[in-house]
């Protein structure tokens, strides 16, 4: 079984789902092009409800003659003082209850929690989220200001640890939002939650940015010597503005049995991730080829396989999530 382990969804609040985007998201030319590579229109989302993004996400999937299940994240905000969200500094919020409820009316979608620790009852949220089915957390730390550092979050990894779920959590410098705190995708940080025991995936395997005057890659490749239970996904490797990431990354032999399959949907329906910009990497013919694969699944998965993934990584999720 191929399993997406990172693929997102959106939604603007329409069918009383809860989700909002920012105005200041709202009026960036992201919006847009978020909206085009999801196949929906503002209007589509307003006459039927934000769950028509997961049904086209479904369908899609449906189509594919390479993956199986995707892991659809949800995506808790920032926080006010007293542990609630605050929508003055969140850009984007897909809540839990929501997601849930969407995914499962279809059979290939799994359901990926997000909860910011800081809340005042985030071990409540975490085991609701757990009995509702997450088979996954997903943190992004740099626009939900979340310190993996701090010792405060001490509890929230033992309840994690306890439930055996993982924690997806982006690494590395992020860019696809208005603003971002990018000290605290430092993986470095990583290092409390992994002495917990949790067992943590690393999204995008730091391959880019800096911290503390030391290039973020490496920094992860020094943490995976020193924690057996640290694992990354290979979502977003194959973008054009990340040139030879993904290259370097599976380089690394012994790692293999814990990189795991991602496309950061639905950034794979962008000219961010396209065939032709591997021209120098694959021979023409692989290039054409590749070009006339309509599926997004099918066509980021052959992408990856003619770059020279190891066919064991597409097939890690599944015996890492309890799907």
């Amino acid at each position: 079984m191929i399993i997406d382990i990172h693929c997102h969804t959106a939604g603007i609040g329409a069918g009383n789902s809860g989700c909002f985007i920012s105005p200041e998201l709202r009026k960036s030319w992201k919006y847009k092009v978020y909206l085009n590579s999801f196949g929906v229109q503002e209007h589509e989302l307003l006459r039927h409800g934000d769950s028509l993004v997961l049904e086209r996400l479904a369908t899609a999937l449906t189509s594919s003659g390479t993956v199986d299940l995707a892991v659809v994240l949800a995506m808790d905000g920032a926080l006010d003082s007293q542990g609630e969200l605050d929508p003055n500094h969140t850009e984007m919020y897909i809540p839990n209850d929501f997601l849930a409820e969407a995914v499962r009316k279809h059979p290939n979608l799994r359901f990926g929690a997000s909860i910011n620790p800081y809340r005042r009852d985030a071990l409540e949220q975490l085991d609701k989220a757990v009995a509702a089915g997450a088979v996954l957390m997903k943190w992004l730390p740099s626009i939900q200001h979340i310190d993996l550092a701090d010792k405060q979050l001490v509890p929230f990894y033992q309840r994690m640890q306890q439930h055996g779920l993982p924690l997806l959590t982006h690494t590395g410098d992020e860019a696809s939002f208005t603003y971002a705190r990018n000290e605290l995708g430092d993986p470095q940080r990583l290092h409390l939650a992994l002495e917990q025991g949790v067992t943590v995936i690393a999204a995008h395997a730091a391959a880019n940015g800096t911290n503390g005057g030391e290039h973020n890659f490496s920094r992860f490749l020094r943490l995976c010597d020193q924690h057996p239970n640290l694992h990354a996904d290979i979502s977003a490797l194959t973008q054009i503005n990340r040139p030879g990431q993904l290259r370097r990354l599976i380089q690394q032999h012994h790692l293999h049995g814990r990189l795991h399959y991602g496309t950061d949907m639905p950034l794979t329906n962008t000219p961010l991730v396209s065939p032709l910009g591997h021209l120098t990497r694959l021979a023409p013919w692989t290039v054409a080829r590749l070009m006339t694969i309509k599926n997004p699944w099918d066509r980021d998965l052959e992408l990856k396989r003619a770059l020279g993934v190891p066919e064991e990584v597409f097939t890690n999720p599944a015996k890492l999530l309890r799907i």
